[in-house]
């Protein structure tokens, strides 16, 4: 058997060289996407997917991570829930007017869903208040 050479001082390591387009394409993909790009979706989020966000958000709000506000009563809970899931499409819809004790909305309740999908799209939100209006 041969004699192995005693390794080299660590400054004389000789340094492999990493291909420049490799350290290219780590960085493209390190880079943020656009707040457009990263929302879309090829298919809208179904009624399964929504209900698992509200029950996700309800069991937060049972474990106290809303707050008192939240667990004072059925509406406020609602109200909690619906801006967990969707804060954009809370605000949209609910924002200035929330649910009120004993108050069942069905209008705001599909303009709602209706919001999440196109959000879920990457779509516009422009026109989704006001859309399921019967009057």
């Amino acid at each position: 058997m041969r004699p192995r050479s005693p390794p080299l001082p660590f400054h004389r390591t000789p340094r492999r060289q990493i291909p420049a387009a490799c350290c290219l394409l780590l960085l493209l993909a390190l880079l943020p996407l656009p707040p457009a790009a990263a929302k879309s979706s090829t298919r809208a989020i179904t009624d399964n997917e929504i209900r698992e966000k509200k029950n996700a958000c309800y069991a937060d709000i049972e474990n106290g991570l809303w707050g008192f506000a939240c667990r004072s009563s059925a509406t406020e809970k609602e109200n909690c829930v619906l801006r967990c899931a969707s804060p954009e499409c809370y605000n949209l819809i609910y924002g200035g007017d929330p649910l009120e004790e004993g108050e069942l909305d069905y209008i705001r309740g599909q303009e709602y869903k209706y919001c999440m999908v196109k959000l879920s799209l990457g779509e516009s939100l422009d026109g989704v208040k006001g859309s399921f209006n019967y009057s």
